[in-house]
C-alpha cells in the first residue's frame, strides 16, 4: 500500500556561451562536461531502466539556453571535436597505463565510457541530443519542463512586471517549439519567487512550480501540511516545496552522499597531474591547465593523500546510499502520513550537474534508487503533474518570497559585487517595454531589429553572470557578457529610434547571439495587453 510519494525533479541549466570568433573557448567545455559527464550517462541510465521495463518517472527541467546549445549545429560540431580528442586521449591512457594492475582498469573505464558517449551521440541520435529526452517524455518515464528563457533571476527583474513575463513566456515558447507541447510546470531560475509571480505564471496556463522551502513554510497563510502537499496560489498555479532532509543528504558536501570516501575525487585531474607536454594538446584550451575527466583517485579523505579509485566498491556503496534514501524516506512518509489526511509527497529537486559531473557516481545512485523504489510497496515515484491529477483539494496559500540560494533570499545576485548590473538592466527592461510598445506592428529589418534588442536584453539578464561575480572563478567572462549584450541593446534602440539601423552590424549580432530564432519582441508589451490561457481549476480546501 502506499504511503507517500517521491517527486524527483533534476534541473538542467547552462548559461548561453557560444563562441565562433575563437578556435576554442573555454566557457564551452561547461556545455561539453555537462554532455560527457551527466547528460549522457543519465540517458544512459534512463534508457537501460526503461529497457528492463522498470516502472520509473522523474521530472526532469531543461533550460532554454540549454536546449538552444544543444540544438546548434556550431556547437554540436565542436563537441564532436572535443570528444573525438577526449577519446583519442583515453587511447593513449591506455597504452601509458598498460600492465599497471590499479590504474590500467580505470584507463580502460574511461576509453569505454567515451565509446559509449560517441555512439550515443554521433551514431544513435546523429547529435541531437533533445530526442531521447523526448522519447523518455513519450513513454511516460520522464516528465519535462522548462525555466526562463536566459534563466534570469526573476526577484530582482520584477520592478517591471513584463520583464518576468517575457522571460517565462519567452523560454515556454522556445521549449514548445523544441518539443512540440508547452510544459506543464516551470523551474523558477534559483526557485526565486516574489509574491505575484503567481498572477503572472496564471496567466501563461501553468499548473504548477517548484519553491524553496522557507517559502512554503512562511506562506500566507501558512501550509497545514508544509512541504509535503503542495499550496494552491491565488493565480491557480499549485507551488510545491522543496524537502529540507532529501536536500541534506544529497546535496550537503560534508554529511551528504557524495562526499563518502569510496567515491571519486573530483580535485585530483590528470590535466594537471600529468606533463603539460603529453597532456597539453588535449587541454581545452591547448596548453592551458584544466581538467579532462580522468581522474584515478578516491576521495580517501579530507587532506591531500588520496588513495587509488576502486570502482566496484564505489559502485556498492551507491547502492548502499540509495536503500538508505529509501529507508529514510519511508521513515518520512510514515510519520508525516500519520499527520495528514492524504500520502505526503517528498519533492527532492537537484542541479543534473550533480550527477556525473561533481558526483561520478550520482547516474549509478539514481539508477539503483529507481530499481529499488520499484519493489517497494511503500513509496511511489511520481511526477508534480501526475500527483496533480489525483485531485488532492489544495490549500490556498501565497509563498514568501524566498530562493535555493545561499542564506535563503537573494544576496548571492545582489551584493557588492554585482549590484551595479541592476539600474542598467531595469533601465534596458524599461526601453524594451517602450519599443515594444511605440512600434506594435514593425515589419523588414525594423522588425528584425526589435527582436535582436529583445534577445540582448535576455542575454544580460541572465542569473548565471551575477552567479559568477559572487563566486568569483570567471567574474572578468561574466563581467564582459553582461557589458556586451547591455551594449548591445542600447546601441540597437538608439538605431531604431534614429531610424538607422546598420544592417550589417545586425546581421553580424544575429550570428553571434542566436537563439530563440522565432522570438517574438511583443513579449514585452505592456501587461494589460496579455491574454490568460485557459487551463483546468484544481480543487481547493
Amino acid at each position: 500500500m502506499t504511503k507517500g510519494y517521491l517527486a524527483l525533479i533534476l534541473h538542467a541549466h547552462l548559461p548561453y556561451v557560444r563562441h565562433p570568433e575563437y578556435a576554442h573557448s573555454l566557457e564551452e567545455k561547461w556545455l561539453f562536461e555537462a554532455i560527457t559527464e551527466c547528460y549522457i550517462p543519465l540517458i544512459r541510465v534512463f534508457q537501460e531502466l526503461k529497457g528492463d521495463g522498470v516502472p520509473f518517472c522523474l521530472t526532469f527541467s531543461l533550460s532554454p539556453t540549454l536546449l538552444a546549445m544543444l540544438e546548434d549545429p556550431f556547437l554540436q560540431e565542436r563537441y564532436a571535436n572535443y570528444l573525438s580528442r577526449m577519446q583519442e586521449l583515453a587511447q593513449r591512457e591506455e597504452e601509458r597505463t598498460a600492465g599497471d594492475p590499479v590504474f590500467s582498469p580505470l584507463a580502460r573505464m574511461y576509453r569505454e565510457n567515451l565509446n559509449y558517449v560517441s555512439y550515443i551521440y554521433n551514431e544513435k541520435y546523429g547529435r541531437q541530443l533533445v530526442r531521447p529526452f523526448k522519447e523518455l517524455q513519450q513513454s511516460g518515464h520522464l516528465e519535462l519542463i522548462t525555466s526562463a528563457a536566459t534563466h534570469g533571476f526573476l526577484p530582482l527583474l520584477a520592478i517591471h512586471k513584463e520583464a518576468v513575463y517575457a522571460q517565462l513566456a519567452a523560454g515556454m515558447a522556445y521549449f514548445e517549439q523544441v518539443f512540440g507541447f508547452l510544459p506543464r510546470g516551470i523551474w523558477l531560475p534559483e526557485c526565486g519567487y516574489d509574491p505575484g509571480f503567481e498572477e503572472i505564471m496564471g496567466e501563461l496556463g501553468l499548473h504548477y512550480f517548484i519553491a524553496a522551502t522557507h517559502g512554503i513554510l512562511y506562506a500566507s497563510p501558512r501550509p497545514k501540511y508544509g512541504v509535503y502537499s503542495p499550496i494552491l496560489t491565488p493565480g491557480g498555479t499549485a507551488a510545491f516545496g522543496r524537502d529540507p532532509e532529501t536536500s541534506h543528504q544529497v546535496w550537503s558536501a560534508k554529511e551528504g552522499y557524495p562526499g563518502d570516501y569510496n567515491y571519486r575525487e573530483f580535485y585530483r585531474d590528470i590535466g594537471f597531474d600529468l606533463d603539460l607536454e603529453y597532456v597539453g594538446k588535449y587541454l581545452h584550451p591547448p596548453g592551458l591547465r584544466s581538467n579532462t575527466g580522468f581522474k584515478y583517485y578516491r576521495i580517501t579523505g579530507p587532506d591531500n593523500y588520496k588513495e587509488p579509485y576502486n570502482p566496484q566498491r564505489a559502485a556498492d556503496k551507491a547502492r548502499e546510499h540509495a536503500a538508505n534514501f529509501i529507508f529514510n524516506r519511508e521513515k518520512q512518509v510514515e510519520y508525516y502520513g500519520g499527520l495528514m489526511d492524504r500520502p505526503p509527497i517528498v519533492v527532492a529537486p537537484y542541479d543534473t550537474e550533480l550527477f556525473g559531473h561533481w558526483w561520478f557516481e550520482g547516474p549509478q545512485w539514481l539508477k539503483y534508487l529507481c530499481r529499488l523504489l520499484a519493489d517497494n510497496q511503500y513509496i511511489e515515484m511520481i511526477t508534480p503533474g501526475r500527483y496533480l491529477e489525483k485531485g488532492y483539494p489544495l490549500q490556498l496559500s501565497t509563498p514568501n518570497a524566498s530562493s535555493w540560494g545561499d542564506k535563503g533570499y537573494y544576496e548571492v545576485w545582489l551584493n557588492g559585487e554585482n549590484d551595479w548590473i541592476y539600474r542598467h538592466l531595469h533601465q534596458a527592461a524599461k526601453r524594451m517595454i517602450a519599443l515594444a510598445s511605440d512600434f506594435p506592428e514593425a515589419e523588414g529589418i525594423l522588425r528584425d531589429a526589435l527582436t535582436q534588442a529583445a534577445r540582448e536584453l535576455l542575454l544580460a539578464q541572465s542569473s548565471d553572470w551575477p552567479f559568477i561575480m559572487t563566486a568569483g572563478t570567471m567574474d572578468m567572462y561574466a563581467r564582459a557578457r553582461q557589458t556586451s549584450h547591455l551594449t548591445r541593446f542600447l546601441k540597437l534602440e538608439r538605431q531604431i529610434r534614429k531610424n538607422s539601423i546598420d544592417a550589417a552590424w545586425l546581421k553580424k549580432l544575429e550570428n553571434a547571439d542566436n537563439l530563440f530564432p522565432q522570438l517574438d519582441y511583443h513579449l514585452f508589451q505592456p501587461m494589460s495587453g496579455t491574454v490568460p490561457i485557459e487551463r483546468d481549476k484544481l480543487p481547493v480546501i
